[in-house]
């Protein structure tokens, strides 16, 4: 006589839906934050370790997948990196502007405060683009320790080239790796509703939102230029190449990429997450193995967002006219330079000071509002992040899904 034997628990966690465990994990860890807040602190080696995990696994994925689907690739194959890229540059661009009518329409000034910081700010768009082009050239093995992910794939593209002309075993040998890769990245993102748990509980024990309330304007515009961004002009760009209904698509790479990117506040982070997405989504692996990295290094409409609406709050705090044409031209520069911003928290905040010196504004006073923009980072890198990396996913896959109806 047999029985039917119960899944155990965790085959039932596993099986579950990793939305919802995390949406459980959230509400658990703001609970314990309220309840008992010196437990709450101690949760943050779950969050630690979480983000660790992903971060230490993302460069190698990155690297052996990009090598691995450039050498199987075949010549009849397509890849659709051009028209993500565009995407890219466009959101990116639009994003800067939407920033600058946000800052034109809901003006903000800021109490500024004296910064205690340890990094050095660049100096000027040049030192941007000449970090970006040496980054490119790095030692492979560097880039694999410090995370450089321009360098990672230079060095993938490079050598999976190289591979196209090597032998079908060692090929069946590199997709193999890539597999086993992937299998690891899976299981750590199975994770993450303990590591959001733990993430969110410390936060909230060590700083809850006290001090944010101080800079409750500041934080309206932007996170507002961010949801309209989310909501309003990405739908668009998908409806473009796609020209049906984008929000299904949007709504859907915000819930399985926006939301963990929200907690880790860390684009490189959550590259295995994309990656993951994008293979669930039956997209090419040609070409989010690529694009998903990559938009983690250029993709920064959050960022572009941050760099122009802290920019213009400094240039309202000291009285300086702006007409429209230096207004356009901070969109451009905030672009550019939002293509510079680190994937870990608070990237973006140190080319603060690169904009403001568009307007003559002192490095002391621009370091100033960099200091406000850590205090307030707890929600804008946050909100920044979710809105990059959620991005990532969705231009890959309207590039994708758009060369599939064709």
């Amino acid at each position: 006589m047999t029985f039917d034997q119960k899944p155990s628990l965790f085959q039932r966690y596993l099986r579950g839906s990793l939305v919802l465990q995390i949406a459980i994990g959230i509400v658990c860890g703001i609970v314990l934050a309220y309840v008992a807040p010196s437990i709450a602190l101690s949760t943050s080696l779950l969050g630690d370790f979480f983000v660790k995990a992903l971060k230490a696994i993302a460069p190698i994925l990155v690297f052996i997948l990009v090598m691995a689907s450039i050498a199987n690739h075949k010549q009849s194959q397509q890849s659709h990196i051009r028209p993500v890229i565009l995407l890219y540059i466009i959101g990116t661009f639009i994003a800067s502007l939407t920033a600058v009518v946000f800052s034109f329409a809901f003006p903000t000034e800021l109490n500024l405060v004296s910064p205690d910081l340890s990094k050095s700010a660049p100096q000027g768009i040049g030192e941007v683009l000449h970090t970006l082009v040496f980054k490119m050239v790095d030692n492979p093995v560097n880039a694999l320790v410090q995370g450089n992910y321009v360098g990672l794939l230079t060095w993938a593209i490079g050598l999976g080239l190289g591979l196209r002309h090597a032998s079908d075993t060692t090929k069946s040998v590199l997709q193999n790796l890539s597999t086993s890769v992937t299998g690891i990245v899976s299981f750590i993102i199975r994770l993450a509703p303990f590591g959001i748990f733990g993430l969110v509980a410390s936060t909230i024990a060590a700083t809850g939102f006290d001090a944010l309330l101080g800079y409750s304007h500041l934080l309206a515009v932007l996170i507002g230029a961010m949801l309209f961004i989310a909501f309003v002009t990405n739908p668009l760009l998908v409806f473009w190449k796609l020209r049906r209904n984008p929000y299904p698509l949007v709504f859907k790479c915000l819930k399985e990429s926006g939301v963990t990117a929200f907690f880790t506040r860390s684009s490189a982070a959550n590259i295995p997450v994309n990656l993951d997405l994008c293979k669930r989504l039956d997209l090419d692996e040609d070409t989010y193995s690529v694009s998903i990295p990559l938009g983690a290094t250029i993709n920064m409409a959050g960022a572009a967002i941050t760099i122009t609406v802290l920019t213009l709050a400094a240039v309202n705090t000291l009285g300086i006219t702006l007409d429209f044409g230096t207004a356009l031209l901070l969109s451009v520069i905030a672009a550019v330079s939002a293509c510079g911003a680190s994937g870990v928290a608070g990237g973006s905040l140190l080319l603060i000071p690169l904009a403001c010196s568009l307007f003559n504004i002192s490095n002391e006073v621009s370091m100033q509002v960099v200091a406000v923009g850590f205090i307030i980072g707890v929600l804008q890198d946050s909100a920044e992040t979710a809105l990059n990396s959620s991005t990532d996913a969705l231009f890959t896959a309207a590039a994708c899904l758009s060369n599939d109806k064709n």
